[in-house]
């Protein structure tokens, strides 16, 4: 269908995973809330029929936490790029895995700023060129995974867009899982970031992720040396956290007891005196 993506972005297959594992699960479109900040990625809310919120540059995460509290029953989704995520919003980020909360956040990874006109991420390799790093880029990019496991994020996997169906498969273990789940789908920007480095047309680049993705379990096998240049495909975290909307809502529930033994306990009292 039409859309505001240049052709052969990677973009509109993340789109298509995540649409087919809301499909296996059957989740009601009323139960979902699809929230994204600002860039070519936070484009995707316009084009499904959810509850849906389009927010400001970097705050997508705040906004869903937001959401999330107000009404604890919904499946909110976070779906952003690189940029929106870990540069401005890279707080958010941070903190969002530290709570726990319960959410999915699907971080498109492309190595660009693509919308706003091609300048480098978070996550722009070493050494790579972007339109505010005309000779190359100088500074260590971040590891999104490695990041979200670090904070404290349940469950963390990485996808490509060449792996589609792989791709839409964590989506779908990462919708299921209790507290934050990271999913890191990789992507290709040519109009952007590949034709500033020369990696080819969207079918090049999109065909080169069939060899720059190692799955978890062969990764186990190789060295850093090995795996230089490369990323890791596959579920890399899963682990059991108090969630935060759970805790929060303990904490209520606690908050509630106490008033009405607060309350209770002057009338217990006079009852008392009154037998006496």
């Amino acid at each position: 269908f039409p859309n505001v993506w240049c052709p052969g972005c990677g973009i509109g297959i993340v789109l298509g995973a995540f649409i087919r594992a809301v499909d296996r699960l059957a989740i009601p479109k009323d139960e979902i809330a699809l929230v994204s900040g600002i860039g070519c990625t936070a484009r995707i809310p316009a084009y499904v029929d959810f509850n849906t919120l389009h927010t400001t540059h970097g705050r997508p995460l705040a906004f869903a936490t937001g959401v999330k509290l107000a009404n604890p029953k919904l499946k909110v989704v976070v779906i952003s790029g690189d940029g929106d995520i870990l540069a401005i919003g890279g707080n958010h980020f941070i903190h969002s895995c530290r709570r726990n909360i319960d959410m999915t956040l699907v971080v498109v990874n492309n190595y660009i700023y693509g919308m706003t006109g091609g300048q480098y991420s978070p996550t722009t390799p070493l050494g790579k060129k972007a339109s505010t790093a005309p000779y190359m880029t100088l500074e260590q990019p971040f590891d999104t995974c490695k990041l979200a496991i670090s904070a404290g994020a349940s469950f963390v996997a990485r996808g490509t867009v060449y792996h589609a169906t792989l791709l839409s498969n964590l989506i779908e273990k990462a919708l299921q899982k209790t507290g934050f789940s990271v999913v890191e789908a990789m992507s290709n920007c040519h109009t952007q970031y590949g034709r500033q480095n020369k990696e080819g047309t969207a079918t090049k680049m999109i065909l080169a992720q069939k060899e720059l993705a190692v799955p978890v379990s062969t990764a186990a096998k190789m060295t850093p040396e090995q795996l230089e240049g490369k990323y890791i495909t596959g579920v890399l975290a899963d682990i059991e956290r108090p969630e935060y909307i759970q805790q929060y809502q303990m904490l209520i529930d606690g908050a509630q007891n106490r008033i009405v033994e607060s309350e209770e306990a002057p009338k217990l009292a006079k009852s008392r005196k009154q037998e006496e």
